[in-house]
């Protein structure tokens, strides 16, 4: 379904934003909309519509255009982010579920979960220049800082798969716990984590070798073991701490990522899938599907200090200065 021009300008639902504030995009999977949160007033300020099921969301460099995976859409949707006009789509191949935007700025590398492909665009030219086969159920991505090497991993094949990205094929095939969801290069590029949903891991793989280096598991007094689900993470710039969402045990861990060890566990709302730093990366904030809400997480005390009520089964998270 592609929705009529008509129905994709913006739905403003608020005032102007104070000068210099931040802002966190929030993808509603059960509404077709963005919500729009500014990080000063903690609050929504803007509801925009997109297309069907948006899941992952992403920023270019200059957060001049914002790339959404509009999943039963069968598209990868471009939008100005000033005004949440949709300005074109891109081709994504079927149920677009993850992607990553390569450093050039120019290279879209989409999960597309149904095909069992990686479907690489070019943004300029609004073509596919390749799709690279992979494992089953493709969905989390990640891009090497030098941009030399993109992750697939796929749910079903439970796999991390090594892309090289002048080539388009893979190099490597590494094994993981069962799901895999997430996806991210720490260390400058040395490490490669990888989240597994129903195997309640993380694992840490040396880049250099694609051999596994550390696994991270999660234990939370009161919570039942087969309810710890990690999925999205995120690195404090410094590449310290890392910071786990998982999933209906509702909470958010913090791991020293030097040691693999678990500092704290921190309460947020039902069913957190994702997360987003603020600009200025005092402060986190998680999409909590089930309870319809973003959870603000206070990095200096690790304390959640706000839910803010968001559209239905929030998804996706990425922060706009």
């Amino acid at each position: 379904m592609r929705f009529p021009a008509l129905l994709i300008a913006p739905l403003l639902v608020a005032m102007p934003l104070q000068a210099g504030a931040g802002e966190i995009w929030v993808t509603n999977e059960k509404d077709d909309t963005i919500s729009v949160i500014d990080t000063v007033r903690l609050e929504v300020v803007r509801t925009i519509p997109t297309g069907e099921r948006p899941r992952g969301i992403t920023f270019n460099s200059d957060r001049s255009r914002v790339y959404i995976c509009a999943s039963d859409s069968d598209t990868v949707q471009v939008m100005d982010p000033a005004t949440g006009k949709i300005l074109h789509d891109l081709p994504s191949g079927e149920d677009p579920e993850q992607f990553v935007l390569a450093p050039d700025d120019r290279h879209l590398w989409i999960a597309n979960e149904d095909d069992a492909v990686t479907t690489v665009v070019d943004v300029e030219t609004r073509q596919v220049v390749a799709q690279v086969n992979v494992g089953i159920e493709p969905e989390g991505m990640a891009v090497s800082p030098d941009g030399k090497i993109v992750i697939t991993t796929s749910e079903t094949t439970n796999m991390a798969h090594w892309i090289d990205t002048e080539t388009k094929k893979i190099f490597a095939n590494t094994l993981v716990d069962a799901r895999p969801r997430h996806a991210e290069f720490a260390k400058g590029g040395a490490e490669l984590w990888v989240s597994s949903e129903i195997g309640g891991t993380i694992t840490v793989f040396d880049v250099a070798t694609q051999a596994e280096k550390a696994k991270i598991r999660f234990e939370i007094t009161g919570i039942k073991a087969d309810l710890v689900q990690p999925v999205g993470f995120e690195f404090t710039p410094d590449g310290k701490t890392a910071f786990v969402a998982l999933g209906p045990a509702n909470h958010v861990a913090v791991i020293d990522a030097d040691t693999f060890k678990v500092r704290t566990y921190v309460l947020v709302g039902r069913r957190v899938w994702h997360l987003a730093f603020s600009p200025d990366h005092k402060q986190l904030f998680s999409t909590n599907g089930v309870s319809g809400d973003v959870t603000i997480i206070d990095i200096a005390s690790l304390e959640p200090v706000k839910s803010i009520k968001v559209g239905r089964f929030p998804w996706g998270a990425a922060a706009r200065p």
